[in-house]
């Protein structure tokens, strides 16, 4: 063997008991668990008073660029997390034209970074796949990674920025790209209906694509049309035209936020058990924190930000376009800010592009002449944290028995959300161990088990013979995120090891310099 990991505490990803046992790794799988194996390893670690788990994995990642820029990319790795799920919230860097591709940079530079750093030499799905597997000098990237196909950079491609309706031929040319994208690996379609150009789709549209996702055996993954007034409606929508197409749905970051929804979790699982009860596909995930984190121009009317960054930074320049912006944002409840008026006070500046800008960071945005100035010199890039959600929904959330584990994590910017560098320990230390909300076994099938059978992964999520060898091990009794909204980069203590096909990428608490993480791509049967 290449590796006996002796006297772990061993909870296996089903959500059953755990169990002590060793686990014997060999050629990057789990060859042995048994309560006692016998001879030795290469390698033997000694794991007594140590969880070993499947490795975690984040079904909604912002790492886009970040795999591409950083080989440590130790945010998610010393988490414990051996694979990200990227290209959500309807937007990406696959597939894109030329024209596309500078305009979807400028769009989510928030999220990502400008990218100035970066070599985009893909246009298409595959193309991006395979420049994360020869990242790094060929080595690879830091931890596994699959791909959504985003609709907002598909309708950007084929339709553009503009609010219509995509004609006849646009639709049969966005079923072929998506088509496209799934057949080269992605393991699903990504929308935002809350940023354009998505937010422009018409249900009806969305079904058609969606109709193309499960003829791939794939799944989609929507940021619905609201997370504030109109919640529950938004989350019927896309229960019922993913039920129409015969298409799985996972709901991405799956809440009820603003002060219309404090305590109304109990009125979104009542909707999604009954579509359950009825034979609907249906999952999602949530991260263990009250605070959203998004962009500051996502915030404006849908109407404001059509025509693209070019387009939005003309109106915010035009005194008159910015009044009409900034009443449909206080007074009448912009869509980009989910049919609520704005409330500056719960919103926080994460970061910016510019330096220049970086006074802002950390403080809440007094009023719509500084949030208009901001936008406007530092080019549309500020991300924020918005102080909207509920303890009491994340909590009532995250006991749901299809409910996954996702960080949504924004690495760029110099405070970004703590949740990025803290959300899987910050599970299994606050709501495992001092809140006792989720037992363990329960939490560790939250974070592994449940998201690789969405994904549909025969061979991962799971401690059992002949899955791959992507295991945490964790103290119960330490773990805990390291990161705060003060100090939102500092890293988890508790998690000592994580291996990626038997290859250790933290040991001791270290990062080490391996780079195993390839594309899992979607095949007929899962898997890569």
């Amino acid at each position: 063997m290449d590796l006996v990991i002796r006297g772990a505490r061993v909870v296996d990803g089903t959500g059953g008991p755990s169990s002590l046992a060793d686990v014997a790794v060999h050629e990057g799988r789990i060859a042995e668990v048994g309560g006692r194996i016998a001879g030795g390893g290469r390698r033997t670690l000694d794991a007594r008073g140590l969880v070993l788990a499947p490795g975690f994995i984040d079904m909604h990642a912002h790492s886009d660029l970040a795999l591409l820029r950083d080989p440590d990319h130790g945010a998610k790795a010393a988490q414990g997390v051996t694979l990200e799920v990227l290209g959500q919230d309807g937007l990406s860097y696959a597939p894109v034209d030329d024209r596309t591709l500078g305009e979807v940079r400028a769009a989510i530079a928030g999220w990502n970074g400008t990218g100035e750093d970066i070599d985009f030499d893909w246009r298409t799905v595959g193309g991006y796949l395979d420049r994360l597997d020869r990242a790094h000098g060929g080595q690879g990237i830091a931890v596994n990674a699959a791909y959504l196909v985003p609709q907002g950079t598909v309708r950007a491609h084929v339709v553009g920025w503009g609010d219509r309706p995509a004609t006849p031929a646009e639709l049969d040319r966005m079923r072929t790209l998506v088509a496209e994208g799934l057949a080269q690996g992605a393991v699903g379609m990504s929308s935002g209906l809350t940023y354009t150009p998505g937010m422009y789709a018409s249900g009806a549209e969305l079904t058609e694509l969606c109709r193309v996702v499960a003829l791939y055996g794939g799944y989609y993954c929507p940021h619905h049309r609201s997370y504030g007034r109109g919640a529950l409606a938004a989350y019927a929508e896309m229960v019922e035209l993913t039920r129409e197409a015969g298409c799985a749905l996972h709901l991405a970051h799956a809440t009820m936020n603003f002060g219309e929804n404090r305590g109304r979790a109990g009125e979104l699982l009542a909707l999604l058990d009954g579509a359950l009860a009825g034979g609907s596909d249906i999952t999602l995930d949530s991260y263990p924190y009250t605070p959203g984190c998004t962009t500051l121009v996502a915030l404006l009317p849908g109407w404001a930000n059509e025509g693209g960054p070019e387009a939005v930074l003309a109106r915010l320049a035009d005194d008159a376009v910015a009044e009409r912006i900034r009443y449909a944002l206080e007074v009448e409840g912009a869509d980009g800010c989910h049919g609520v008026p704005v409330d500056w006070s719960t919103i926080e500046i994460a970061g910016t592009t510019d330096p220049a800008h970086g006074a802002y960071i950390g403080t809440r945005v007094p009023d719509w002449e500084t949030a208009r100035a901001l936008l406007l010199g530092d080019r549309l890039g500020p991300s924020i944290l918005q102080h909207v959600g509920h303890e009491e929904n994340v909590r009532a959330i995250m006991r749901h028995p299809v409910h996954t584990g996702g960080s949504d994590g924004i690495l760029q910017g110099a405070k970004p959300h703590p949740r990025a560098y803290g959300t899987f320990p910050h599970y299994l230390g606050h709501y495992v161990r001092e809140l006792g909300v989720l037992s363990l076994e329960e939490c560790v099938a939250h974070l592994s088990g449940r998201p690789a059978a969405r994904l549909r992964l025969p061979d991962r999520g799971l401690v059992r013979v002949g899955h791959r060898a992507d295991l945490v091990l964790f103290d119960p009794l330490t773990v805990a995120a390291g990161s705060t909204y003060e100090r939102p980069r500092a890293l988890p203590t508790g998690i000592p090891h994580v291996l990626i096909d038997g290859r250790f990428v933290v040991r001791d608490g270290r990062r080490t310099d391996v780079l195993a993480g390839r594309t899992v791509r979607r095949t007929p049967y899962g898997g890569r």
